[in-house]
């Protein structure tokens, strides 16, 4: 199973990461290059998530954002044209826009991605994850960790990334980021 972690890149030597199959980084001027390094955090937590669920996966980081958790959605739409590219079977997009503009664009992207079986993964409510051919996901608090549930179309997971030992789950990150990764993870096992 290969999988496109689209995010802030990874820390591929983290613990809790194991290393990664490879990946890229995508900046706004059109240009990529290798340095997938994840300098913010946030893509390594994800990636650990999916890693812990998904232990045999390809994991390869699509970086998009660099100095802070924001990107574009043309950036986004070249993400998912980069994993169609790379012959990726799901990518996890921890991320989105409710920006309903851009619904035509990241629509003909999700379009091109299903119709070469790859698999969209990201959070209800946001854009792509509310286009058609999307994998929906929402938050399940009360979910197992290590499990995730569909409902009427949706998948459901808890917004909680690996424990930290000595940090109660309350102080550590939370939210719609991570459940994406649990789908992605639980897609990923089978």
């Amino acid at each position: 199973m290969r999988i496109a972690i689209v995010d802030s890149g990874v820390h591929a030597a983290h613990p809790h990461v194991q290393g990664v199959a490879g990946g890229v980084a995508l900046l706004e001027d059109g240009s990529q290059n290798d340095d997938y390094v994840d300098r913010l955090g946030h893509g390594t937590a994800v990636t650990a998530v999916i890693r812990a669920l998904a232990p045999e996966a390809q994991l390869f980081a699509v970086k998009v954002f660099h100095d802070r958790l924001s990107t574009s959605a043309r950036m986004l739409r070249r993400a998912i044209d980069w994993a169609i590219d790379q012959e990726m079977d799901i990518v996890n997009l921890s991320l989105g826009t409710s920006n309903r503009e851009h619904a035509a664009m990241l629509g003909e992207a999700v379009d091109r991605a299903t119709s070469r079986n790859v698999r969209i993964v990201a959070a209800k409510g946001f854009l792509p994850g509310d286009l058609t051919g999307a994998i929906a996901v929402d938050l399940d608090w009360n979910c197992p960790w290590d499990q995730c549930r569909i409902e009427n179309g949706i998948y459901y997971a808890c917004g909680y990334p690996r424990p930290i030992p000595g940090l109660p789950v309350e102080k550590n990150l939370s939210g719609i980021s991570f459940a994406v990764a649990h789908v992605t993870g639980c897609l990923a096992r089978g």
